[in-house]
Order: C-alpha cells, then sequence, then structure tokens
C-alpha cells in the first residue's frame, strides 16, 4: 500500500484555507477588534452543525460533505452573550496597543521593544504606570537614566487603559485582510461624521 493514501481524504483544500468567519457577540460586536475575533472555516461550520451560532453572511463557496453542502460562513453571532473582561491583561500586545505601535519617546513606528520609564535599577516596578513602548534607539539612549537626566519626554504619560478604551484603540489596526461581508459589523456603533 501506498503510504501517502490517507493524504487525499485529509488534506485542506488551499482555497478553503482563506475563508475565516468574523464571530461576533450575541450583541453583534466582534468580541475583539484587534486581533480581530475570527475563526477558521470549520470552527464556524462546527459551531453552526452544533447550533451554538447564527449565521449572519456567507462566501460562495461550498463544503460538502456525502450528505449535506453549506456555504462558508463568513459572519457568525455567537447564541449566548460572552461577558467582556473587565481587567485588561498586562502583556506585551496590550501595552503596545495602548501605545499605539509607536515610540513613547520619538514617536518611531516598527520594531518596538519596551522600556521603564523609572528604571528598575532605581526601584520602578513592572506595571502599566511605569512601562511604555519605545523604539531600540530611544530604549538604548535612556538606558538606566531618569527621563530628566536623558533629556528625554513622553509623549503621553503611561497608565493603566481600560477594556473599552482598548476595543477603541483596536479598531483603529485593522488586519490585511477585510471580507466586504464583514465591514458593516466592525464599524456599525462608530460615531457618524457630521
Amino acid at each position: 500500500m501506498d503510504g501517502d493514501f490517507r493524504t487525499e481524504f485529509v488534506r485542506d483544500p488551499v482555497a478553503l484555507r482563506k475563508h475565516p468567519a468574523l464571530v461576533l457577540n450575541a450583541d453583534y460586536r466582534p468580541l475583539s477588534y484587534y486581533p480581530l475575533s475570527l475563526w477558521p472555516w470549520q470552527e464556524a461550520v462546527k459551531a453552526a452543525w452544533l447550533n451554538r451560532v447564527d449565521i449572519v453572511a456567507e462566501y460562495d463557496t461550498h463544503v460538502r460533505s456525502p450528505s449535506t453542502t453549506i456555504r462558508i460562513p463568513s459572519v457568525v453571532v455567537l447564541k449566548d452573550y460572552v461577558k467582556p473582561q473587565k481587567r485588561v491583561a498586562f502583556t506585551r500586545f496590550n501595552l503596545f496597543l495602548r501605545d499605539e505601535f509607536c515610540c513613547q519617546y520619538c514617536g518611531a513606528k516598527g520594531d518596538l521593544t519596551f522600556d521603564h520609564v523609572v528604571p528598575r535599577a532605581s526601584g520602578g516596578i513592572t506595571s502599566w504606570e511605569n512601562v511604555v513602548a519605545a523604539c531600540a534607539p530611544c530604549n538604548l539612549r535612556k538606558g538606566s537614566k531618569s527621563l530628566r537626566r536623558a533629556g528625554m519626554n513622553l509623549r503621553k504619560p503611561p497608565r493603566m487603559p481600560g477594556p473599552e478604551e482598548l476595543r477603541n484603540l483596536g479598531r483603529k489596526f485593522p488586519p490585511n485582510h477585510l471580507h466586504e461581508s464583514w465591514v458593516d459589523f466592525l464599524y456599525w456603533d462608530a460615531e457618524l461624521e457630521a
């Protein structure tokens, strides 16, 4: 028997890997904006089959089993409401999102690290109020000196963001790909311009 006989049965069609489903909470808002709450098409089909979600929009592509044909969901809504977290986790990603992915000393974007405003060598702690995003040149320039000694200023004082604030910041950074069926659900609660 050929050693690769199973691969024909389990291989995913390449085109179907490119059909993620936008996941909305029961209130029709995305579970998260950045990163955008997406499921692979297989998870969306499984959740629909198990009656855990309602399908709101679909792709033109179908998947088939021996007894069923289904269009791949592009937007699904959870049937049960998931309460958003009240506390924002202190993670590198959330810190960069709070600082809008730019250095808090010079405003540069790109390859970022983080910096303790009050250096740890001087008793500074790792917290929302003492850590900021910084580019490598600014981080090296400041080193373990105070802001005054380094002759540097912060663009804005560091503080702990609220969950709604981070959600709103995340909306400023859409993913590389937005399917047209998602747009109405991503920005329906945005304030309209007069």
